[in-house]
């Protein structure tokens, strides 16, 4: 079974940085894309940013130049460093992953658990 565990997430002030880290572990074939979503109070789960394999980085517009995707495919691991973080960055962020668990078997998403970042003075 894949899991992905995210760590990272915490208190910071606005302006501040924080830098979130998610490892995938179990049987993986192949990966279509890592990335992040995140989801405010009484708001919807949104894409913050996402990896596709052989593909190009997505940034929603709301972090772009801000925010920075990056993997370490050996590790199965997918990052996001947000720096001059602002109150409406306050959310519970959630890694991704789309892939395979054998070459024939069709492709799924599996999602962490989430962690905790809230941006206050």
């Amino acid at each position: 079974q894949v899991q992905l565990v995210e760590s990272g997430g915490g208190l910071v002030q606005p302006g501040g940085s924080l830098g979130l880290s998610c490892a995938a572990s179990g049987s993986i074939f192949s990966i279509n894309a890592m990335g992040w979503y995140r989801q405010a109070p009484g708001k919807q789960r949104e894409l913050v940013s996402t990896m596709p394999t052989g593909s190009s980085t997505y940034y929603a517009d709301s972090v772009k130049g801000r925010f920075t995707i990056s993997r370490d495919n050996a590790k199965n691991t997918v990052y996001l460093q947000m720096s001059s973080l602002k109150p409406m960055d306050t959310a519970v962020y959630y890694c991704y992953l789309k892939g395979q668990r054998s070459s024939d078997s069709i492709p799924d998403v599996y999602w962490g658990r989430g962690t905790q970042v809230t941006v206050s003075s």
